[in-house]
């Protein structure tokens, strides 16, 4: 997701996962973070695709699907201000059999790139 300049930059405490950081942790990676808005019906990252950033919403809803071989899904999880989306990024891959799409929007949340 590219930077969106009219965006006002998120607000780490409105993610419960960022807010319980402790404070050193926290400080250590939020110039990582960039606002990245949640828009209905987005996907975030497809099946087997590469996933190139990590989001924590802040508002919002995203589901995480399970693409079976004759094309239809299955959701695995939901995932909203409690938490974090691209969990396979943290854990060294880059690709996941999920895929990640936007079912309630919302607004521009924390993103962190990849690395």
């Amino acid at each position: 997701m590219a930077r969106t300049s009219a965006a006002a930059p998120p607000r780490v405490q409105d993610n419960a996962l960022l807010a319980a950081l402790p404070r050193a942790e926290l400080a250590a990676i939020s110039e990582e973070l960039e606002p990245a808005e949640l828009i209905l019906g987005r996907a975030l990252y497809e099946s087997g695709g590469e996933q190139r950033y990590v989001y924590f919403p802040t508002t919002g809803v995203v589901s995480l699907l399970y693409v079976l071989e004759n094309g239809s899904s299955t959701e695995l999880a939901v995932t909203g201000r409690e938490g974090v989306v691209g969990i396979s990024l943290f854990m060294g891959g880059e690709t996941t059999p999920s895929r990640a799409v936007v079912q309630i929007a919302g607004a521009p949340g924390a993103c962190e790139r990849g690395r």
